[in-house]
């Protein structure tokens, strides 16, 4: 929900900076030359200064981590103390990690793509003006109002009926079902059918964040930081991956090479296999120490049950 509240940001900025910013500054700069470019270049100061002015109070006002601030965790002994270059080594060298990488490149990735690319299609294709074209690609970015925390949802219920199998099924289907309506809706004629299957797309997309996420923290907990910086940034390498290709080829072209290799993401979920849970096809859920990640071996002893490490 948190995550998908960040990338609301980005459906407020579009409808915000293109439908109502960048036309009060291009009547500010109309005696100008170059007035639009001028006011687009100009308009950019304004969101600076709001990401600006929220990083400086989250430094002061909120907590490092939900239990409290990592300085206090560790001077109690609640948070062990981690070297940060084996914290990554041992992230990096974890194979699910990448698959992740790989996947969220493809759900997250889009995600910035389609920020990017969807107000240029509906004013290209469409004949749309820039502020119509903004307005009808900030849907896009609107749906994380609860589509990434109803991807985080549909993970979490899976994992109560199925396990970690439940966890993996599902976020191969949202990633499946992205890929399928990317195609769809490169192939839409009709403005009224392109942004119905656009909500739809958007959908997809953001639940298949939320669905990547719920299984990162099982991937290595000792080393979940190191693992969710590698995972956010395929996000990042997936933006400019597909980013060139609608730089360089025309939209059918980029987005038949979108959904061609969100498709094939959905397939390396067959490789997902973490240690102590089930896999995709095979495998049964073991007790886990969720701190650690090691497994816990059950003894009984009388009536009673005492698991060691």
């Amino acid at each position: 929900m948190v995550a998908g509240w960040g990338n609301l940001g980005a459906g407020v900025t579009n409808l915000v900076m293109g439908s109502f910013l960048f036309p009060l500054f291009k009547y500010i700069f109309q005696d100008e030359e170059n007035a639009s470019e001028r006011a687009w270049r100009t308009v950019c100061i304004v969101p600076a200064i709001l990401a600006f002015t929220t990083g400086v109070v989250v430094l002061f006002i909120s907590d490092d981590a939900p239990k409290g601030n990592y300085y206090d965790l560790k001077r109690h002994g609640v948070m062990p103390e981690v070297s940060i270059v084996s914290s990554f080594r041992d992230g990096s060298l974890n194979w699910n990690t990448w698959i992740l990488f790989i996947q969220y490149a493809c759900c997250f990735g889009v995600e910035l793509t389609m920020n990017n690319a969807s107000a240029l299609y509906f004013k290209d294709v469409f004949g749309l003006s820039t502020e119509t074209a903004a307005a009808m690609a900030s849907i896009f970015g609107w749906m994380n109002l609860f589509a990434r925390g109803l991807g985080g949802f549909f993970s979490d219920y899976f994992n109560y009926t199925m396990g970690m199998k439940g966890r993996i099924i599902i976020h191969t289907v949202m990633l499946a079902g992205e890929g399928a309506l990317v195609l769809i809706f490169s192939n839409t004629e009709s403005l009224g059918g392109a942004i119905v299957t656009l909500v739809c797309f958007s959908l997809f997309v953001q639940a298949a964040e939320g669905t990547s996420y719920g299984i990162v923290p099982y991937v290595d907990p000792p080393n979940t930081g190191s693992i969710s910086g590698i995972v956010g940034a395929g996000g990042n390498v997936g933006a400019v991956c597909f980013g060139m290709g609608f730089r360089e080829l025309g939209y059918h072209q980029a987005f038949l090479i979108m959904g061609i290799s969100i498709l094939a993401s959905a397939v390396l979920s067959l490789f997902l296999n973490i240690n102590g849970y089930s896999g995709m096809v095979c495998g049964k859920d073991k007790r886990v120490d969720p701190e650690t990640g090691r497994l816990l071996e059950d003894m009984a002893i009388g009536d009673e049950e005492v698991s060691l490490k």
